[in-house]
């Protein structure tokens, strides 16, 4: 059963493309990337532009018909309202739930170029975990394929959707949206700033394959110390962690997915349930979902993981679970 947990949580964070190391481990920021599409540019067509893969793109007119192969990507898309320009998605897009009613294409990591062309897209938005190959097979039957890769920081984050809000011409929503995610999060950061902060450990898997964690150099690492806590896997890098270490720290809090009944796996792991968090009643779970897909909701991500370290500061309305 352990050997399955870990799997399926390196899975999960695959298909979203939060595993580093995906794509020859590429983890540069769009924060600081000229090939970011920028919202403040003016959209003209054709609109000529280098995507994340660095590649150039021309599009000729403003797209009417789009794929997205990316969970974080089509949150996105319906965050912008422009969700009925969606002719596709990939088999991990499940939010909203609206979503499910549209042609599901396969995975991220390969779906069926034969279904996308098909439905004669004017362009397909991936991550950088859909294959290189299947990019570019895609692009040699004359489709566009924009690659947008993933953040490392709520910055990056911000560029990722101004990007997406480019390529629909729909800068003013995007620029909206952004702006209602910053104020959010400034919200919260103000609230804990002064507060003591906690050691905590994010579990992303455990087991005979391997102990995993968000690292310092994680997206997630960064929203941990965002939400008023130390995150107490920082020294380790590229997901992976060591259970020595991890018992030496003993951090206060350990927090893991809702899913697969980890909780369960973690309070039974050895190692694990010696650690003071467990025995203690300081592991929580959160919706995973709300931090690996990098759209508009990483903000209410970020505000559980801040319910769940300072919960004397966000009284109400918490959403995790205790026992």
């Amino acid at each position: 059963m352990l050997k399955k947990k870990v799997l399926s949580l390196c899975v999960v964070l695959a298909l979203t493309g939060i595993l580093a190391g995906c794509n020859g481990g590429n983890k540069a920021d769009n924060t600081n990337s000229k090939e970011t599409v920028s919202a403040s540019s003016g959209v003209s067509y054709p609109y000529d532009f280098k995507d994340d893969h660095d590649r150039e793109i021309t599009i000729k007119e403003e797209p009417k018909k789009v794929i997205s192969l990316s969970p974080a990507i089509t949150e996105t898309i319906y965050a912008l309202g422009e969700e009925d320009r969606l002719v596709g998605r990939s088999d991990s897009d499940d939010y909203p739930i609206e979503v499910t009613k549209i042609d599901s294409l396969g995975t991220v990591s390969e779906p069926n170029v034969e279904k996308i062309v098909s439905l004669n897209p004017d362009i397909v938005v991936v991550s950088s975990i859909t294959k290189d190959e299947v990019v570019e097979k895609i692009q040699k039957l004359g489709i566009n394929v924009v690659v947008i890769k993933e953040a490392t920081s709520l910055e990056g984050v911000y560029d990722k959707i101004s990007t997406v809000a480019a390529l629909f011409n729909d800068k003013g929503d995007g620029e909206d949206l952004v702006e209602d995610m910053k104020e959010k999060v400034e919200d919260i950061t103000e609230k804990v700033k002064d507060l003591d902060k906690p050691s905590v450990y994010y579990v992303v898997g455990y087991g005979e394959y391997g102990d995993y964690a968000a690292t310092g150099d994680t997206f997630i690492g960064n929203i941990i110390e965002r939400a008023g806590a130390t995150n107490a896997a920082s020294d380790g890098t590229n997901w992976s962690y060591s259970l020595e270490k991890l018992v030496q720290k003993n951090p206060d809090i350990l927090v893991c997915t809702n899913k697969y009944d980890t909780k369960a796996g973690i309070k039974a792991a050895n190692g694990y349930k010696e650690l003071s968090a467990v025995k203690g009643e300081k592991l929580y779970e959160i919706d995973e979902d709300l931090l690996n897909r990098q759209g508009p909701r990483v903000v209410d991500g970020l505000e559980e993981l801040a319910k769940i370290i300072h919960p004397e500061v966000f009284n109400k309305g918490v959403k995790v679970k205790v026992s």
